[in-house]
């Protein structure tokens, strides 16, 4: 058994809804990282407010520019106007560059990131220009692979814990905290399958059930 398939288990043993969810839906599972954290990072900041297909095809022009070979130095001797040529807005042009200019300095010590705890991270990350608490925590998700992860306020988790629970409306930030307590030390679980609640939903609305 992965060590998904036991966070998962252990989730269906402790909570019947998420048993139901956890029976229904797909197995548990993240997509593959990217090889280098700086690049995760980068294209969480290029596909912030954008609809999926639009930013990847920015993104896509982006990763061009630098052929293979992207990192805080190479970013930051790029010109402003050639970032710009990609498709991306200058405030997006004004994260990317401090994202590298925090890296290159030392500031965001993306070396030893991952030795650090949760909060350390979300910290560490938040003194960049365009990353906030939610934006540290799905790299903490989905590059660093913490499974005790409770993005609280992620509308996709607060609207799949309505969902799944049965609520009227949805729960507070402050609510799902609470709530969240009891799916330690695999909050990363119970919120992924949140969003599959979510998914569900779409789906079957689009097949008129």
């Amino acid at each position: 058994m992965t060590t998904f398939s036991r966070a998962a288990a252990a989730l269906a043993r402790r909570d019947p809804v998420m048993a139901t969810l956890i029976e229904r839906s797909a197995p548990f599972n993240l997509p593959g990282r990217a090889p280098r954290h700086f690049a995760a990072l980068a294209e969480s900041i290029l596909y912030q407010q954008l609809a999926g297909a639009a930013a990847a095809a920015i993104h896509r022009r982006f990763l061009d520019l630098f052929d293979g070979d992207l990192s805080p130095e190479t970013l930051l001797a790029l010109p402003a106007r050639k970032l710009r040529t990609a498709g991306l807005s200058g405030a997006k042009v004004a994260a990317v560059r401090d994202l590298a200019a925090k890296v290159a300095a030392g500031v965001v010590p993306l070396h030893r990131i991952g030795r650090l705890s949760d909060e350390e991270i979300i910290e560490s990350l938040s003194v960049v220009r365009g990353i906030g608490r939610w934006t540290a925590e799905m790299f903490l998700i989905f590059q660093l692979r913490r499974l005790d992860v409770w993005p609280v306020g992620d509308y996709g988790v607060r609207k799949g814990y309505a969902l799944a629970y049965g609520l009227p409306t949805l729960p507070t930030p402050k609510e799902l905290q609470a709530s969240g307590e009891r799916f330690r030390p695999y909050r990363t679980v119970a919120a992924w399958y949140c969003w599959r609640a979510v998914t569900e939903q779409r789906k079957n609305a689009r097949n008129g059930r």
